[in-house]
């Protein structure tokens, strides 16, 4: 007995071979105040000493003699002295198991009762986690608790009440109340369904969102190169083998559907400098590698169109058959238009040609010299290998602020390849050929092109030819040559023979290039088409008027290359179905052989003109809402048929 009547018992050590204690008493013995002892000793027997705790988890656990025991814990200094320290062990060993109780009390977890619930029939697992391989929340199953030797016996919970200031018969009290339970987690239930996986992780939805599109691959590789051989090298960045995925069976998954371009090794990424001895641009920014992945044949579609719109304020309803012919199976990679006479609203006119693109194309640059109009499309996933775009005007009357007549070109590199456009309207009249020269050569040499673009061959570049500072040429216009044939004799070959090899016997321009007076070195393609000068508006009859106008081909598309077969005509013929003005447009289709660039052209950072871009698109859709108005209109207005 202590000086506070208690019973003070010896530490029990427990034999682990029979699994039994060495030396036995009632457990009710323990910690027990003795004014409380006799009158209830039932109702107290839960009262335990703190440092038996294993010994009771396992009595509890009713676990078999012959499993193995947590080892017994030494026995506290303050019962072997026989002082004051026992009454203080009780009461923290109370605090303990009231904090521990207090988790149950419903007045407690009021706030979170739809997350904790009570059990009390089913045994507590002696798993350390909880949860078991193949077993979930929903098999109802409590959660484990964790072994107790892992757990100081005399810790101090401080969010527990304080029982030093209870009496022993408030204690009972508070005891009687508390009812000891198990806490279970309730099972969580799904918000929604999963997305599906296709055989791994790289599900659908999981997919990089800088997919091609299949409508803007090369149309040229496509036939080439099947879609698996594409897909072989897709992972762009090799960090994605550590931060995504983890199983090799997931890597090659992901290898095979991320993306499409070429894997980076750290090895490359250490020693490659491409800047340093990159004369055939290999490895450059617009070196062969980049040029191979979009263009494996190393050829560009270019799309040419000439008009001379008699300065007409009213545009053509419908442009697609100006740009986007039925009778061709692909669009091109490059549009350029030029405009002579332009209508007098430009803006308006760069709009409805947004509009007719579409969506895959964006405005790379557009210039102006009075009414001549030149516009460049590109398309959007090309123009990164654009370089900075620049442009020059020059006039040829007399009267410079009339800017009638003159030429306004454009000029920029695309990979390693320099391009050149140039629309012009030159001196009309039937005998003005000599004029029609002069304001040739006065072009050629006005020009002031390029500024800071460098020059891709500067061994063949002369100052008094523009031309030859390029690669690639292309000029095109109402250059105003005529047919020296009678309107009679021209209208009867056009009646009889569909063969105008006859007509171009007679023809300024062709004769004039054969002597080598104007475009030196230029090409042009065969002309299978009939005149397309002059024409009354709005029909396909030639001009009735008192002039009586000879039939001629004023409207060219002529292009000079600096490597024999760098440009190949695909197609050479006029949209005869535009007829708002008294010329008929010209279009002219392309292939233009590319070289890899290097890195000192500045690039254009793949500036385009965004406020056209989202003006055309906004109208095509606007279009395209009228046009399904009107034809649920027309339905519902039928009386062929009636549906019931």
């Amino acid at each position: 007995m202590s000086e506070h009547g208690e019973s003070i018992i010896p530490f029990n050590t427990t034999d682990l071979r029979s699994g039994e204690p060495a030396c036995k008493a009632p457990l009710t013995d323990l910690y027990v105040d003795s004014s409380i002892k006799n009158k209830d000793k039932e109702e107290l027997s839960d009262i335990k000493k703190p440092y038996d705790e294993p010994r009771l988890l396992q009595d509890e656990h009713k676990l078999s003699p012959f499993q193995p025991r947590p080892p017994s814990l030494p026995k506290p200094l303050g019962l072997a002295m026989g002082g004051r320290n026992s009454f203080d062990q009780k009461v923290r060993g109370r605090r303990l198991r009231n904090s521990q109780e207090s988790l149950t009390d419903p007045g407690e977890t009021g706030s979170s009762s739809d997350s904790l619930k009570e059990e009390t029939s089913t045994p507590v697992s002696s798993s350390p986690l909880g949860l078991k391989n193949g077993q979930s929340l929903t098999s109802g199953r409590p959660l484990d608790l964790p072994p107790m030797e892992t757990q100081a016996p005399f810790r101090n919970w401080s969010g527990s009440l304080s029982e030093t200031d209870m009496s022993p018969l408030e204690r009972y009290d508070s005891k009687e109340r508390m009812k000891p339970s198990r806490i279970v987690l309730s099972p969580l239930q799904p918000t929604g369904t999963f997305p599906p996986l296709d055989q791994s992780v790289a599900s659908a939805s999981l997919r990089a969102t800088n997919w091609i599109d299949r409508d803007c691959l090369d149309y040229s590789a496509v036939g080439r190169r099947g879609r698996s051989e594409r897909l072989q090298r897709n992972l762009s960045d090799s960090r994605l083998f550590e931060t995504m995925v983890s199983d090799s069976a997931s890597v090659q998954s992901m290898k095979s559907n991320y993306s499409v371009l070429n894997p980076i090794r750290p090895r490359d990424v250490r020693n490659r400098s491409f800047l340093e001895g990159s004369v055939l641009g290999n490895g450059a920014l617009l070196g062969a590698e980049e040029l191979d992945r979009y263009f494996p044949e190393r050829r560009l579609g270019l799309y040419i169109a000439t008009w001379n719109m008699q300065g007409e304020k009213e545009l053509p309803y419908n442009l697609d058959d100006l740009l986007l012919p039925t009778d061709t199976d692909f669009a091109q990679d490059m549009y350029v238009i030029g405009v002579q006479e332009g209508c007098p609203d430009r803006r308006e006119w760069e709009i409805r040609l947004q509009e007719t693109l579409g969506p895959y194309y964006v405005m790379l640059y557009a210039a102006a010299h009075g009414v001549l109009y030149l516009t460049v499309f590109v398309r959007r996933d090309l123009i990164w290998f654009c370089s900075e775009v620049e442009h020059a005007t020059v006039t040829t009357r007399i009267i410079s602020q009339i800017k009638t007549k003159g030429a306004v070109g454009i000029c920029f590199t695309f990979f390693g390849t320099s391009f050149l456009f140039i629309t012009s309207h030159f001196t009309s009249g039937d005998s003005k050929v000599y004029e029609r020269i002069l304001d040739y050569n006065k072009i050629m040499e006005a020009l002031a092109l390029p500024r800071n673009l460098p020059d891709t061959n500067p061994y063949r570049s002369t100052s008094s030819d523009v031309t030859t500072r390029f690669d690639e040429v292309f000029w095109f216009g109402d250059f105003n040559f005529r047919l020296n044939k009678a309107r009679g004799e021209v209208e009867a070959i056009l009646n009889q023979d569909a063969d105008m090899s006859v007509l171009l016997q007679h023809d300024q321009l062709s004769k004039e290039m054969k002597e080598g007076s104007i475009f030196k070195g230029f090409q042009e393609a065969q002309i299978h088409f009939p005149p397309t000068y002059k024409f009354d508006i709005g029909c396909d009859v030639y001009d009735t008027t008192t002039k009586q106008r000879t039939p001629s081909y004023t409207d060219r598309i002529l292009y000079r290359n600096r490597q024999v077969e760098d440009i190949k005509a695909v197609k050479y013929t006029s949209c005869m179905a535009i007829k708002t003005s008294d010329h008929r447009p010209v279009v002219g289709m392309f292939q233009v052989k590319l070289r890899p660039g290097r890195d000192n052209i500045p690039l254009g950072a793949g500036q385009f003109d965004r406020g056209l871009y989202l003006e055309g698109i906004k109208r095509r859709i606007t279009r395209e809402l009228k046009k399904r108005e009107a034809a649920m209109k027309n339905q519902n207005n039928s009386t062929v048929c009636t549906i019931s």
